[in-house]
């Protein structure tokens, strides 16, 4: 069993982790298909008949995929999944089919040591409002139609709108009139549309007791199985409307790209009021207003038959001489006679929801909660005293941090980077390693002080494979995406942090990437595997991309406290110190590709062992008796 103490990850040893994996994978959010290719429209919204059992790994080639994965040095996944898959068709309806096969391949996953963390996994609400995660059913409830909502400017979605997909501009749905409608009222639609009622409960009730459900469902499935060690409450959480002063302004925004609507324009276009908006593009290294389009169409509602607007009728706009008015522009402002504060007033509660259903389903204390706040913003917040009242073993801050500049530009810019928090350019190669090894220090310290001493595990991080136009694919020359992941680990390392990078994905192919809405990020290819490709001349390693970026020594378990971590890639020497406990061994995984002649092994202050696995080592530390430090060198033996 892994506990949280102190900042760290703790075995049934007493030995600190280094937690080290992936996400798996990429395409569990969307249906599961033979050929990654974008549905037709009846595909599309035929919501009966979708189907996630195949993701994120078809059954008979599970193995294989695992395999590679413990060749790799992971130690930990985090297991996707969506509330969708899970509750597809109606409330209370599950898809038993989906629950089985989930639960075998954890099973496959536990008999290789691969320990999981299940995440239910969401981007911008749902696939009909341009992302993953939620069942249609939920739109209906509300009131919403699905259909609608593209051609409204309600969202904007990929299957409706056809390739190209226009690079990045998914997060702007968390902008748009049916993301934001939907989140306010799953964390607050009880505070700020009290006068919404399904099924004699408010919406908040609903839909957040629809999604816990099942959630604690798949938990109490899983319980058996020790490899799962935690259960994340929601990937990636939006506030909605929550706490907008002003909804005349664009205050906010994830990401600025494209028509960028203010809430007052999204619910007047939702409604059947076309609105002039501004459009956001790249200027330089930044983004800013470009042009303006219109979003809308007249007469045309996002609302279905016999539904008005969930805003309109709460008062917050209405229409005077047949054009939109707003009323309220500060609705959301204050609750109760208070500002409200997302983490503490709407996430800590629901995230103590979560932990007590999965704890009724699971036995109180099986599991840890691993917990996100909205991405960019600062960490949840949680307390000893929650913990108490979930009845879970405790809490895992699971932020998420990316090199903004790459991810969204997907070009490679070793000398430049994006401050998000400071909204500011980081210039010169220096100031950027050490802007991200700052910043991954302030997730860190945050877990710490907001979390009541949480260790922090980055749920995802990673970077667009198709980045500089695709070049590698025709090339195969991965060496600028080695460069950049190295970037990431060395700052992972200097944080001494725990990891699973963004991510796995079994039916990536070059021409559809992860297959969801243009995005490229899997360390695993399927046309590289097909074509033989192997960067380690190795058959094991073939379809991995940049092996050499993210395939590398760490500690993975520590029997004491580890102090520094440090691997240089161009000379392959690592070093790792600690402060040794009284007893236990110390284990750290170097990966042949990194060491293809063999490596040398010095430890001061201690005796080590070298073990041998497939494609990799572990060489295995014991202090020496009165030891107060231990220094483990490794250095390549050179042919």
């Amino acid at each position: 069993m892994i506990r949280g103490e102190d900042g760290w990850f703790v075995d049934g040893e007493g030995r600190r982790l280094i937690l080290r994996g992936c996400n798996l994978g990429g395409d569990c959010k969307t249906p599961y298909r033979p050929r990654n290719e974008l549905p037709t429209a009846p595909e599309f919204y035929d919501y009966a008949g979708a189907s996630f059992s195949g993701r994120p790994l078809p059954e008979d080639e599970a193995p294989e995929h695992l395999d590679r994965l413990k060749r790799w040095g992971f130690n930990v996944a985090r297991f996707l999944v969506t509330w969708e898959g899970m509750e597809p068709t109606g409330p209370g309806v599950y898809d038993e089919a989906y629950y089985d096969y989930v639960e075998r391949i954890v099973a496959m996953a536990a008999e290789r040591g691969l320990r999981l963390f299940i995440d239910p996994h969401q981007d911008v609400w749902s696939r009909w409002t341009g992302g993953d995660g939620a069942p249609a059913w939920t739109l209906d409830e509300v009131g919403l139609d699905p259909r609608a909502l593209h051609r409204t400017g309600a969202a904007f979605v990929h299957e409706e709108a056809g390739d190209p997909y226009p690079r990045m501009l998914w997060p702007a749905n968390y902008s748009r009139l049916a993301c934001q409608t939907m989140f306010t009222l799953f964390f607050a639609g009880d505070d700020f549309a009290p006068g919404l009622r399904i099924g004699g409960q408010d919406s908040r009730s609903f839909l957040q007791g629809s999604y816990i459900a099942a959630v604690a469902r798949m938990a109490g499935r899983l319980a058996r199985y020790e490899a799962v060690i935690g259960v994340d409450t929601l990937n990636e959480p939006s506030d909605g409307y929550i706490g907008l002063a002003d909804l005349s302004r664009l205050e906010r925004a994830m990401s600025k790209i494209g028509p960028m609507p203010s809430p007052f324009q999204a619910m007047s276009a939702g409604s059947g009021f076309p609105a002039e908006v501004d459009v956001y593009g790249v200027k330089g290294l930044s983004q800013g207003v470009v042009g303006k389009a219109v979003l809308g169409e007249h007469g045309l509602s996002a609302w279905k038959e016999g539904a008005e607007c969930v805003w309109k009728k709460e008062g917050v706009w209405d229409e005077s001489c047949g054009k939109p008015v707003l009323k309220r522009p500060d609705h959301f402002a204050r609750v109760r006679g208070s500002a409200p504060h997302f983490a503490k007033d709407y996430l800590r509660p629901f995230a103590r929801r979560v932990g007590e259903a999965v704890s009724k389903a699971a036995g109180s204390g099986r599991y840890s909660l691993f917990i996100e706040s909205v991405p960019t913003v600062a960490s949840p917040h949680w307390g000893a005293e929650d913990t108490a009242a979930a009845g879970v073993a405790g809490a895992a801050n699971a932020g998420h941090w990316y090199d903004g500049l790459t991810l969204f530009m997907k070009r490679r810019f070793p000398f430049a980077a994006y401050d998000q928090e400071e909204d500011r350019l980081v210039l010169g190669g220096k100031a950027v390693k050490r802007y991200f090894s700052e910043h991954l220090g302030r997730i860190k310290e945050r877990g710490i002080v907001d979390m009541d001493g949480a260790p922090t595990l980055i749920g995802e991080f990673g970077l667009p494979y198709d980045m500089n136009g695709a070049r590698a694919y025709r090339t195969g020359d991965y060496r600028a995406h080695v460069s950049a992941l190295s970037d990431y680990y060395d700052a992972m390392d200097e944080n001494l942090l725990s990891a699973t990078i963004w991510n796995y994905t079994a039916s990536n192919t070059h021409a559809r990437g992860d297959g969801w809405n243009g995005e490229d990020l899997s360390v695993w290819c399927r046309d590289d595997y097909e074509a033989g490709r192997s960067e380690s001349g190795e058959p094991e390693d073939r379809g991995g991309r940049a092996l050499a970026g993210f395939v590398r020594p760490y500690a993975r378990a520590t029997a004491g406290a580890p102090l520094r971590m440090r691997f240089d890639r161009r000379s392959g020497r690592f070093e790792f110190e600690f402060r040794p406990a009284a007893s236990g061994d110390t284990e750290v995984y170097v990966p042949d590709i990194q060491y293809p002649n063999g490596f040398s092994v010095v430890a001061n202050g201690g005796a080590h062992e070298v073990e041998d696995g497939p494609g990799y080592s572990l060489v295995i530390v014991r202090a020496e008796p009165g030891a107060t430090s231990c220094r483990l060198v490794i250095e390549r033996v050179r042919a």
